[in-house]
């Protein structure tokens, strides 16, 4: 991280972080999406256990990097649902043909 002389070359720092947490958001995203290729069920797509683990994991990282772990928890669970619904969308498409 780079020390900044100004609030617009900050600014500029954070959107540039802010374009980096979504390509990888949008990365993420895509490999949820091969997923369903390899499940054989909607509830095999909900995997509450996977996503606990998921859960669990990037609170720890969270603590390591000296963030809010709730507020890591808050991002994950919305990105999550909102992914699995996605998955299983996908996974109903395929399933049709």
């Amino acid at each position: 991280m780079k020390e900044c002389a100004t609030l617009e070359e900050l600014r500029t720092e954070v959107d540039k972080v802010d374009d980096q947490i979504v390509d990888l958001i949008a990365e993420r995203n895509r490999y949820i999406h091969q997923a369903s290729k390899f499940k054989q069920s909607i509830d095999e797509i909900k995997a509450d256990d996977r996503i606990e683990a998921v859960i669990n994991r990037v609170r720890h990282r969270a603590l390591t990097a000296g963030l809010s772990p709730n507020m890591i928890t808050s991002l994950y669970r919305m990105m999550i649902d909102e992914m699995v619904e996605a998955e299983i969308a996908e996974f109903r498409n395929i399933n049709t043909f």
